[in-house]
């Protein structure tokens, strides 16, 4: 469901992320965590975006210098990315692959084993069991070098599950005549699981309002199932943040579960 679904999203998704300003608050947390892990290396970072979308975050981190590969199970997706590394004119190995099967995918690389792996945007909890994410989870640490980082983020479960906020904020794009609208929100399954939707709206000059919704289900990863699960993967050195800046984790009041890992 998810790989359909971010297909055909796949067009949209640039306009539905506010790409300056995301990276403009996140890559500054992200320098600083790779800091930690470039200390003690004698050449640049090799890093795996494990859930990489568009590849916006894999072109910020090549333009700063690091040895990029990004992964995504959606091909639409690696289609989009390769076009946007094309045209920031910088060069990242993309392959259409997802949880699970990266080490297999990237055993071969000239970058593997990786000195980081970052999966964002709220990725892992597309996969629906904590058997499914602890499989996972052992997939990227095999991807790592011992002493490599992982860098997780989640959206805070804790705090959705307990405040069951069905809605998300209205987000908006224009370009030239035409006008995009993008709603998000939840509905919880009796199974214990989340529906994710995104309602779309677009229309150009002149014309009526089309719409659409794509839809997958998510898995409300909380904090207390989480870590120990990346322990369980060969992970320590846990750090939670509420956010992708130095916060502490809130389980009440955070938006974000932002988790650092280290592999043994």
């Amino acid at each position: 469901m998810a790989k359909a679904s971010y297909d055909g999203f796949s067009t949209d998704y640039d306009r539905f992320v506010n790409w300056k300003e995301r990276l403009l608050v996140e890559m500054p947390f992200i320098q600083e965590q790779l800091l930690i892990i470039q200390s003690g290396t004698d050449h640049p970072l090799r890093i795996l975006d494990a859930a990489c979308g568009t590849g916006m975050h894999a072109i910020a981190l090549a333009k700063e210098g690091s040895e990029m590969s990004g992964a995504d199970i959606s091909p639409e997706m690696i289609k989009k990315a390769q076009k946007n590394t094309r045209a920031a004119q910088v060069n990242v190995d993309l392959k259409p692959v997802g949880f699970g099967d990266l080490e297999q995918a990237y055993m071969n690389s000239n970058f593997h084993p990786f000195d980081v792996l970052i999966c964002l945007g709220n990725s892992l909890p597309h996969l629906l069991s904590p058997d499914e994410i602890l499989a996972a989870l052992k997939d990227m640490a095999a991807c790592l070098r011992p002493g490599g980082m992982l860098l997780l983020q989640n959206r805070n479960f804790d705090a959705v599950m307990a405040e069951h906020n069905r809605w998300q904020g209205l987000q908006s794009y224009k370009e030239g005549s035409q006008e995009w609208l993008f709603l998000r929100f939840y509905d919880f399954d009796p199974d214990g699981l989340i529906t994710f939707n995104i309602f779309r709206l677009h229309k150009g000059e002149n014309e009526i309002w089309t719409q659409k919704v794509s839809t997958t289900r998510l898995f409300p990863l909380k904090q207390e199932i989480l870590l120990p699960l990346l322990e369980k993967a060969g992970f320590h050195q846990l750090s939670c943040f509420g956010k992708m800046e130095a916060s502490m984790f809130d389980p009440e009041k955070s938006g974000n579960l932002v988790v650092t890992a280290i592999k043994n």
